[in-house]
């Protein structure tokens, strides 16, 4: 029997119970991928981490997997990726990370938190009504992706209560293969409000979706007229975004607590 490092670190959060929960597990050398997806599955979070080290232009190489599925981009678990590794090296400031499909990802020290580098998704106006109809809202605004590195769907709503309220139809909306972002202008503490829903990839709710505001940040910067934006995503777990577009990148930031500490045994 083999021991892995284990780590549960609960991601854009500023306390336990809060924000989204991720496993990230440093690895020597990649298991296959059926190990890789049977350990995520047996954690049950949202998504798992994996990271090798790596050579050349980033520190580690990143897989994310969910119960079911390996996915493109995962935010919280990058960032709680960076959490453990600037844990572990408190003399540096930066991790750079290479992943399959997205490209170089940066986390950096904050400070008393961290900034999250991520590629903005891009999405345009569409007339499909599967969407309204899954997520019963017959009236909202849809956005499809037209870039970026999952496909994406936005859904804008009048006001950030509609978003609060919103019961959508869980087995419709899981037979759409797209990440379901439900918006709305913020109404106090914060200039935007969100939920995402992703139950195709085997995640109902997300609590906390790093690359959702991947595209909302572009998304909102144009409609708020500004390069930076404060964000909540109003899960049942909840958790703040801060929002800042630079060029043809989206940095989030955020803190993050670690929760658990162990070894999986394998």
């Amino acid at each position: 029997m083999s021991t892995l490092r284990f780590v549960q670190v609960d991601a854009f959060a500023d306390r336990p119970f809060t924000g989204n929960p991720a496993a990230v597990m440093p690895l020597g050398a990649w298991l296959d991928d059926a190990t890789l997806q049977a350990i995520a599955a047996e954690n049950n979070l949202a998504e798992t981490a994996f990271l090798v080290p790596a050579t050349g232009d980033a520190d580690y190489e990143l897989r994310w997997f969910t119960p079911t599925m390996e996915v493109a981009l995962c935010g919280h678990a990058t960032l709680a990726s960076g959490h453990v590794l600037l844990g572990d090296m408190p003399e540096r400031e930066a991790i750079r990370f290479r992943t399959h499909k997205a490209g170089i990802l940066e986390v950096r020290r904050s400070g008393t938190g961290y900034e999250l580098d991520l590629p903005i998704t891009l999405v345009e106006a569409t007339a499909d009504a599967t969407l309204r109809e899954a997520l019963g809202t017959p009236d909202a605004l849809i956005y499809i992706s037209i870039s970026g590195v999952e496909d994406t769907a936005i859904i804008l709503l009048p006001d950030a209560q509609s978003v609060r309220e919103l019961q959508p139809d869980i087995r419709a909306l899981a037979r759409i293969s797209v990440m379901a972002i439900v918006t709305a202008p913020g109404d106090g503490d914060y200039d935007v409000v969100s939920r995402v829903f992703v139950p195709a990839w085997g995640v109902d709710e997300d609590p906390v979706t790093g690359s959702a505001h991947a595209a909302l940040t572009p998304f909102w910067a144009g409609r708020l007229e500004c390069d930076r934006f404060t964000a909540f995503q109003a899960s049942k777990r909840g958790g703040r975004v801060e929002c800042r577009l630079a060029g043809d990148r989206a940095v989030l930031g955020g803190q993050c607590v670690t929760v658990i500490e162990g070894s999986f045994r394998l």
